[in-house]
């Protein structure tokens, strides 16, 4: 069994920081590519930022230069360093990370979202 723990959301004002955490914990062999996904009401879930198990980045085109999403190996920890937050940035927060198992093949694993909402 694997869990995903997310923190760090909360609400913050235009302009403000937040930074978002997302550990990995279980019977885990490997974790390869971890990334961030978004969900605002009303809309579909979407990408934010990933990063593979090398390290190669990839963001959004509407969050690029304001967002960082980096990684602890040896703590299977993905983080997201959100700056000049803006309120379109409000919505659900979603871990994401495909991770192998001592017993099981690579599987892609959720946490259950951090809520994050930028006051104007």
């Amino acid at each position: 069994q694997v869990q995903l723990v997310e923190s760090g959301g909360g609400l913050v004002q235009v302009g403000g920081s937040l930074r978002l955490s997302c550990a990995a914990s279980g019977s885990i062999f490997r974790v390869n590519g971890m990334g961030w996904y978004r969900q605002a009401p009303g809309k579909q879930r979407e990408l934010v930022a990933t990063i593979t198990s090398g390290g190669s980045t990839n963001y959004a085109d509407s969050v690029k230069g304001r967002f960082t999403i980096s990684r602890d190996y040896a703590k299977n920890t993905v983080y997201l360093q959100m700056n000049s937050l803006k309120p379109e940035d409000t919505a659900i927060y979603y871990c994401n990370a495909a991770i192998m198992l001592y017993t099981t093949a690579q599987a892609n694993y959720w946490g259950q979202g951090t809520q994050v909402t930028v006051s104007s």
